[in-house]
């Protein structure tokens, strides 16, 4: 059940503007971090916005606040249906029980064992499916005309892009307050949610900065789309460690908005997101999840654009399965 309202609105700087103002005191104001190591690396400074300290553990519980916090009161005991891997679901998870708002979750059997006990400690109830038997779309909108509930959509959604788009909105003014400009800024990038909304703050707070999606190898369909000037789907038959990142294609939505303002895209190997991850948690003692820490592989891995000034590195999660990370760090 989607309002008409929702279908007319416009990412914009207003929209992104009264995001912020919707999801302050809910949503934590993460830190821009610099680190000297990293400086020495790239041979300019290297800004790190840590949404790994955000709620839940991820950028998503921006989005998911503002979309959820708009639901008029006489519908909300119908309750919110999201399919997600697992940071969407906890974003939405965690703001339905802020908000008193019923939430079922439409999760992969396989997704991490940690975003499903944290989407279920925030009071959701979750459905599981097969990846490889199941549409998880059919699931929950089959869930939504049962119930009368509201689709809560990951990233092709207007209200979840303005409230990802906080990111760049906070970016643009910690930045400034350092004294530095960013040249170069570089999304993690899935559907495209974060980067819709973070590039239409960021093109209208600092113009001139370059930017970037960074993707997983054989789902950087982003970048390839980029590349063509159509939206192309992921390899088929693609792996990646990165599960936050496995979305099929460009949202129809997101791809509108990235294709006009994204400069470029760039992919990661698995491989070189493990060394981001070691790097990551033994020089900046930050545990980032695969997914959000595919800029800062690209950064380490050489893949960057030669830069003179600043370069921002959205690190977008931190929910990592805690065996999984002991192997990576192990190794």
């Amino acid at each position: 059940m989607d309002t008409a309202a929702t279908k007319t609105k416009t990412l914009d700087l207003a929209a992104i503007e009264a995001a912020a103002e919707r999801i302050r005191g809910a949503a934590v104001r993460t830190p821009l971090l610099r680190n000297h190591t990293l400086d020495d690396l790239a041979g300019v400074p290297v800004l790190l916005k840590a949404e790994t300290l955000q709620r839940t553990g991820s950028f998503k519980f921006r989005g998911a606040y503002n979309r959820l916090s708009q639901v008029p009161a006489p519908q909300r005991s119908r309750g919110v249906v999201a399919w997600s891997s697992g940071n969407h679901a906890q974003g939405v998870a965690e703001a339905a029980r802020l908000l008193g708002i019923p939430a079922t979750i439409v999760m992969p059997s396989d997704a991490p064992a940690l975003k499903i006990e944290n989407t279920r400690a925030a009071g959701a109830e979750i459905r599981f499916y097969d990846r490889a038997t199941e549409s998880r779309e059919d699931i929950a909108r089959a869930l939504v005309a049962a119930r009368g509930s509201i689709l809560v959509p990951s990233y092709d959604d207007v209200d979840i892009m303005a409230g990802q788009g906080t990111v760049g909105l906070e970016i643009a003014e910690q930045a400034k307050a350092l004294g530095l400009t960013p040249e170069r800024v570089l999304i993690c990038c899935g559907g495209g949610g974060l980067t819709a909304g973070t590039a239409t703050a960021l093109r209208a707070r600092l113009p001139d900065a370059k930017l970037h999606t960074v993707e997983p190898e054989g789902f950087d369909d982003t970048a390839r789309s980029l590349a063509a000037g159509e939206r192309l789907a992921a390899t088929a038959g693609a792996r990646s460690i990165c599960d936050a990142l496995l979305a099929p294609e460009p949202g129809a939505l997101t791809w509108r908005v990235n294709r006009r303002l994204i400069d470029s895209g760039l992919s990661v190997t698995d491989d070189e997101v493990r060394h981001a991850m070691r790097v990551a948690f033994r020089v900046l003692k930050l545990v980032v999840e695969p997914g959000g820490a595919v800029t800062l592989a690209a950064l380490l891995a050489g893949k960057l654009p030669p830069s003179r000034g600043p370069v921002v590195l959205v690190l977008s999660g931190g929910n990592v399965d805690p065996l999984t990370f002991a192997d990576i760090l192990s190794a």
